[in-house]
């Protein structure tokens, strides 16, 4: 047990890097996927929106339940995509081993 209780610090310090040069690149697209997001969040409300609007004027009742439902969904999609993040951060930490 004396190898292990040694070896434990050492690799409890062990964190991963990316490899030279990629960090720009991967925080490059890891923005685009995030605005992307953001964006599907937008349309998606709008598209809600109009059906709700929609199944009103034109008298389908099933098209503002789908409309409403949407809505719910894309709220509660919008609320994990902020909790989701801390949640496997304080899960994970740092990312070190």
């Amino acid at each position: 047990m004396d190898v292990m209780t040694a070896l434990l610090p050492m690799a409890a310090q062990v964190c991963p890097k990316a490899p030279p040069g990629a960090v720009g690149p991967t925080n490059e697209i890891t923005s685009y996927v995030l605005w992307g997001v953001i964006v599907l969040f937008g349309l998606g409300i709008i598209i809600a929106i109009g059906a709700i609007i929609a199944g009103r004027v034109f008298s389908l009742p099933h098209a503002s339940k789908v409309g409403v439902i949407s809505v719910v969904v894309v709220f509660a999609c919008a609320i994990a995509y902020l909790v989701l993040p801390g949640m496997l951060n304080g899960i994970l930490g740092r990312g070190c081993i």
